[in-house]
């Protein structure tokens, strides 16, 4: 499958991201985005990002655009280092997915791409190089600066607690443990690994949420109020119990809305109807999945307004305040932001658990089913919307209502949902199920993924 550029950026098997490729799209993004005052390159921890970042720096030298080396780096202090310097990046990363791929994620100077720029990036592709050559420099303090963001607006809101962080291989690693030790949190560190884990924390798999159990559960990490993670280059978080029970990405943003004292909240079709049977917020807008769908409708509204997806990344579209000082607007998905919110309700609550009691009784569960091609993908799509669809429901239940905004989202006569579509950015096709209770929603996802499995597997 040949590399794709769409709503995370270029992505592709390691093998097709060629020098060549790599170099054309960033030569295109110069061209075409406005690019302020340099580019600043960061990277995850993959055996081949540094490689694909030498490859984007010397293309953006060649073109006469001054670089910033910022190294490994997480891709939302990336952002906000680039942000306060009026600058464009560039991110090497493959998110979530496996090792052998991986992609580059674009940003203008006020934040993420949209996908107006993606449309200009893909017109501008075949462009020759200028031949110059840009200065070039490194910098080391994006994930300081990111991690001492939290520490200025909440101060010590977090002493007393004890925190096990999964490091794995992500990049945001030293920064999470730094943030968490600043609000005065006591840390323990869990499952560091030299070699690369695809973390998806949209579909945590079994032996993850297994491992969470073992950790919560055991000597070394013995009263841990909490277990936290991020995806591989740490704009998605991943937050347990002190039971090793994973809070889904989406209640993460509803319990975040709420600290930030959000009035309008923009999240994608896909999310927790939580949210909007809480009554907290004065306006809930949903969009297709996708940050540059959550970002466009987020600039729309105005005001107090954030968005999130129910992989968790969260965005700050204004100023806010902690007890300690300012938290200001942050433009991209972030992982920290919910991780320390879910962890300051947390302690007022008395435990995570009893934090998440509060919100509204609808739980959610999420699959995929991986190496599926996009054309199997959207013919069974098409199949389901050419009448198909009461048939593959028989066994789930009466449809009351359809939702095509993204995908297929089939809503049950009862309130259970089933939400069918494939993924944006991999070869994938993933099942969503919600209902008030986690077996009710377990269960459905049981049946519509062996049905989905039936046609796709």
């Amino acid at each position: 499958m040949a590399p794709k550029f769409g709503t995370s950026g270029l992505r592709g098997l390691v093998t097709e991201l060629t020098p060549e490729l790599v170099a054309d799209y960033t030569r295109s993004f110069l061209a075409v985005c406005p690019v302020g005052t340099g580019l600043w390159v960061g990277r995850d921890l993959r055996d081949s990002s540094p490689q694909l970042a030498e490859e984007v720096i010397a293309a953006a030298r060649a073109e006469g655009v001054a670089v910033i080396d910022c190294g490994a780096v997480p891709t939302p202090a990336l952002a906000m280092a680039s942000m306060a310097a009026g600058a464009a990046a560039i991110m090497i990363t493959g998110s979530h997915i496996p090792a052998d791929r991986n992609g580059l994620k674009f940003y203008v100077p006020d934040g993420e791409i949209t996908k107006r720029d993606e449309t200009a990036i893909l017109a501008g592709l075949g462009r020759a190089s200028a031949g110059l050559t840009a200065a070039r420099r490194g910098t080391f303090q994006a994930t300081g600066d990111w991690a001492a963001r939290y520490r200025a607006a909440y101060g010590l809101a977090l002493e007393g607690m004890k925190i096990g962080v999964w490091a794995h291989s992500a990049v945001s690693r030293e920064g999470m443990v730094a943030c968490l030790e600043a609000l005065g949190a006591r840390v323990a560190v869990l499952g560091q690994s030299e070699d690369f884990i695809p973390v998806d924390t949209e579909a945590v798999p079994a032996d993850v949420r297994a491992q969470f159990k073992i950790w919560a559960n055991g000597a070394e990490s013995e009263g841990l109020d909490a277990i936290v993670s991020t995806d591989g280059d740490g704009d998605r978080p991943l937050v347990a119990d002190a039971s090793g029970q994973i809070v889904p990405g989406d209640v993460l943003g509803q319990i975040t809305a709420a600290l930030v004292g959000a009035g309008v909240v923009v999240t994608t079709v896909s999310a927790n109807t939580g949210v909007d049977l809480s009554g907290r917020f004065g306006q809930v807008v949903r969009t297709r999945i996708g940050s540059p769908f959550v970002i466009a409708a987020m600039e729309a509204a105005g005001g107090r307004v954030v968005g999130y997806e129910p992989n968790g990344g969260f965005l700050l579209g204004f100023d806010a305040e902690g007890p300690e000082g300012p938290l200001p607007r942050l433009m991209t998905r972030d992982s920290l932001l919910p991780i320390v919110a879910a962890l300051i309700e947390a302690k007022r609550a008395g435990s995570l658990a009893a934090r998440v009691a509060e919100e509204p009784a609808r739980f959610t569960v999420t699959d995929r089913l991986e190496h599926v091609p996009v054309e199997a993908s959207q013919a069974l799509l098409a199949e389901l919307g050419d009448g198909g669809l009461a048939g593959f429901a028989a066994p789930l239940g009466v449809v009351a209502s359809v939702d095509r905004t993204d995908g297929l989202r089939a809503t049950l006569e009862g309130g259970g949902i089933v939400h069918l579509r494939p993924s944006g950015n991999a070869p994938e096709f993933r099942v969503y199920a919600e209902a008030d209770t986690v077996g009710a929603a377990q269960a459905l996802m049981a049946q519509a993924f062996a049905q989905v499995k039936a046609r796709l597997g």
